[in-house]
């Protein structure tokens, strides 16, 4: 305990040199449009759905604006998680699966489909985007800004939003004049190849009450992961007779290559913006996006740096469209908003699982199961005296993955007018969600006809279910200025969810097991053999907010806040584990927003203690056929402290930076392998940022050098500390790293030239760690305790530098 409080000390010491002899360090407040009055400028954003000036809202919003967006070269949720400390993430299979995360509240989630609702919310303008498995990887290009709403946002946002909420706002058609612009990128990574981006917008007045915005993108990243020539061996083994001897051999020279990991991405987005009259608009929007990926996007422990040895095809293809509405208007003196929306993504996959066969064959015991159709005198029946007949199979195996998403969102609400002395807003909104789930684990050799899933050849595993997530709300804030400077903020939520699971998993009729056809109840299933789960449950409840701002004068305030988030409870597929419930988060944060030295400093922060009750945790629970099971796994406390800061020591020079420390400890544990005491995973204890610009004339040119740096502490990788071979022992902790970034450029009559290198000092960042198996089966297994290719480190990109050209019209 004493050497946790020496490191939680010195946390605290990093932070206050952090935001003080550097200036403050971590996410730039914004780029902000300059006025008259304050050189940092300001930005307007809607983050309490009501358009305010961000010094005048009180909650902790960091915001990227568009021209900062620009500045730092952001096309995608890596870039911009970044740039913004208090915002951290779970990468894994690459674009598409990052999960993201805020304050600390995390617990390991494994991202699996039947698993926990994201703790975060993410929304495309007013719209919810949010997905299980990973966010929306949406290109970034003709922004207006990225608002990241720090701490629980369950009144106004409900589900989802338990610890904060990372809105995208699109620029909107303008039917005042014409605009537009195009941009190229050509660069090239170290280790990797040569990547493109080429990306333009048009916006056409149609009237002087509309307008036309045209959105388009294309984007390639070549890889920089290269896939290894091998071969492995696949000794036999059987849990009651232990190893033969034999087996069959794999290698990869079909599927070998370097620059592994390419990434192909096009789209697109089209708005019609029509003011009707004075007082009503009304705005459809068109956006899609294809991502195609090939690959892995991380290391293999045991090959080599930025290699893996793999065996099998590797490709991703994510396709989504987005319709919306929005309709905004006013009666009488109130501001009426209605939003609807419809998403569908697809996302069809094939991934190497050569790993786990190859530990559950030759460590687990499992190898006499991966045979062929062979009969008596088979290798497997001699050895086991007739218990098992087949000769032995290559156990490696594929995933072939299809999931289809369809989610309808409807919002109405009502704002009486912003500068009455009493104000509200109050509205109702529903959401259902849909998820196809199709999840085959097959061979490449034919296996045996008894074990096969009956319908699917050569398939050991099959998934095939429908998720739907169900979401009913009443929402509401009142708002009171007891003087001209005091105003206080209570607010309500009112909830009802519904969570429910249907379909088929697990074996063939040849598998005695808990899963599968043996279990089976009713009839087929979407192609599936039969229905062997048909589940729901449901929540009802209340959240609520309280907050009070004091306006100690026209550039400063302060406020305190107490506030309340979140997630849904849900179905657990094996129907012994039981369902989840809900989990929930209480907040309690003072906070200030300052400018000073005449608008030349502006420093922004929050203190806040969280505490996060009955806290939902995936995992693969032991002896359940590698099934992920979600349990309510205890309870725990976050303490932090986010701070920002954008200084403009002089004309022309600008400083953007921030920080956010944390110190996390469950103080109830629930499950095996936890301990009072641990650390929550995923989040560093500290993580900052921080960029220097400099503007300056050359010539007829306007020029500028700019120079970054983030820094991202230890972070743990499981709460299972306890017992043998336990997760946090076999998948260590992530190592702190630094990321540098550095660029220069002119700019004349709408023409801009940019140099850049990113990565300079091409550190491999280790941004999140992943196994293929049970972390158990991988690490000390009851025949071997090799630990070879049992882990994957997904990495940052290598430095890769490269030239932006741009023109506006």
């Amino acid at each position: 305990m004493a050497k946790q409080e020496k490191q939680k000390r010195q946390g605290l010491w990093r932070l206050l040199f952090a935001t003080t002899a550097l200036a403050g360090v971590g996410a730039p407040t914004a780029a902000l449009a300059q006025d008259d009055e304050s050189a940092v400028g300001e930005i307007v954003v809607t983050a309490t759905k009501r358009a305010e000036n961000l010094q005048d809202v009180p909650i902790s919003v960091q915001a990227l604006g568009e021209e900062r967006l620009v500045e730092l070269g952001i096309t995608d949720f890596e870039e911009y998680a970044q740039h913004l400390p208090t915002l951290a993430f779970s990468p894994s299979y690459g674009p598409g699966y990052n999960r993201p995360f805020m304050r600390g509240v995390a617990s390991g989630e494994n991202g699996n489909h039947s698993g926990s609702m994201p703790s975060v919310g993410t929304y495309l303008d007013e719209q919810p985007i949010t997905t299980i498995v990973g966010n929306l990887d949406m290109h970034l290009y003709d922004i207006a800004r990225v608002e990241v709403l720090a701490g629980p946002q369950g009144t106004l946002y409900g589900a989802s939003s338990q610890a904060g909420t990372v809105r995208i706002i699109t620029n909107r058609p303008d039917p005042t004049e014409f605009s537009a612009a195009y941009n190229f990128e050509f660069n090239a990574t170290r280790f990797g190849g040569y990547g493109q981006i080429a990306e333009g917008y048009i916006n056409i007045p149609l009237s002087d009450r509309a307008a036309v915005r045209i959105v388009g993108w294309a984007d390639h990243d070549d890889g920089y992961i290269d896939n290894v020539s091998g071969s492995r061996f696949y000794e036999t083994c059987d849990f009651d007779v232990g190893c033969l001897g034999t087996g069959p051999t794999d290698e990869n020279s079909d599927v070998s290559e370097q620059n592994y990991n390419s990434t192909d991405t096009w789209g697109g987005r089209i708005a019609l913006g029509i003011d009707l009259n004075e007082s009503w608009t009304v705005t459809p929007q068109l956006m899609g996006q294809q991502q195609s990926t090939e690959g892995v996007f991380a290391q293999q422990s045991g090959v080599r740096e930025l290699g893996v040895m793999h065996f099998f095809p590797e490709w991703n293809e994510d396709n989504w469209i987005q319709g919306a509405l929005t309709v905004e208007g006013r009666i009488s003196d109130f501001d009426i908003v209605f939003s609807a929306s419809r998403l569908g993504r697809d996302v069809d996959s094939n991934q190497d699982y050569a790993d786990y066969g190859y530990f559950y064959d030759v460590f687990a015991g499992y190898g006499c199961y991966y045979v062929d159709n062979a009969g008596a005198g088979s290798v497997c029946d001699v050895a086991t005296g007739g218990a098992r007949l087949g000769n032995p199979i290559n156990p490696g195996q594929q995933v072939e993955g299809r999931d289809h998403y369809d989610r309808q969102t409807y919002e109405f609400r009502v704002a009486s007018p912003a500068n009455n002395r009493v104000r509200a807003i109050a509205g109702i909104f529903y959401q259902l969600s849909e998820h196809q789930i199709h999840q085959r684990y097959y061979f490449s050799e034919n296996f045996r006809d008894a074990y096969e899933v009956t319908g699917w050849p050569d398939t050991i595993w099959l998934t095939e279910q429908t998720r739907t997530d169900e979401e009913t709300a009443l929402f509401g804030e009142l708002s009171f200025d007891f003087t001209d400077r005091l105003t206080g903020t209570v607010g309500m939520r009112s909830y009802r969810t519904e969570n429910s699971l249907v379909g088929f998993f697990g074996f063939g009729p040849g598998f005695s097991s808990t899963t599968g056809e043996s279990q089976c109840f009713g009839g087929p299933f979407r192609g599936a053999p039969c229905t062997n789960l048909d589940a729901s449950t449901s929540e009802e409840g209340e959240l609520y907010r309280a907050n009070l701002q004091w306006r100690i004068d026209d550039d400063r305030m302060i406020y305190a806040t107490y506030s309340e988030g979140f997630r849904p409870g849900g179905i657990n597929r094996r129907g012994s584990f039981g369902p989840y419930g809900a989990d929930f988060l209480d907040n309690f944060e003072v906070g200030w927003k300052t400018d000073w030295a005449d608008g030349r400093l502006r420093w922004n922060g929050a203190v806040f203690h969280e505490v996060w009750n009955d806290f939902q945790y995936a995992f693969i629970s032991t002896g359940s056929s590698g099934l992920t099971q979600i349990q309510n796994a205890g309870d725990a406390e976050i303490d932090g402290v986010e701070t920002e800061l954008t200084w403009v020591p002089f004309d022309g020079m600008r400083i953007n930076a921030g920080a956010t420390w944390l110190t996390t400890e469950l103080t109830s544990a629930r499950i095996t392998g936890t301990e009072v005491g641990n650390e929550l995973p995923v989040s560093p204890d500290l993580k900052f940022d921080f960029t220097a610009r400099y503007e300056f004339v050359l010539g007829n040119w306007e020029a500028f050098v700019q120079g970054g740096a983030t820094y991202v502490g230890e972070r743990q990788t499981s709460i299972l500390t306890l017992g043998p071979d336990n997760d946090a022992d076999l998948l260590g902790t992530l190592p702190e790293y630094w990321i540098a970034d550095i660029s220069t450029g002119v700019e004349r009559d709408g023409l801009s030239i940019t140099l850049f290198v990113d990565n300079l000092f091409d550190e491999r960042a280790i941004n999140g760690r992943y196994t293929e198996c049970a972390v158990g089966t991988c690490g000390a297994p009851p025949l071997g305790d090799a630990l070879e290719g049992a882990y994957y480190d997904v990495v940052a990109r290598p430095m890769t530098a490269g030239i932006r050209i741009g023109r506006r019209y």
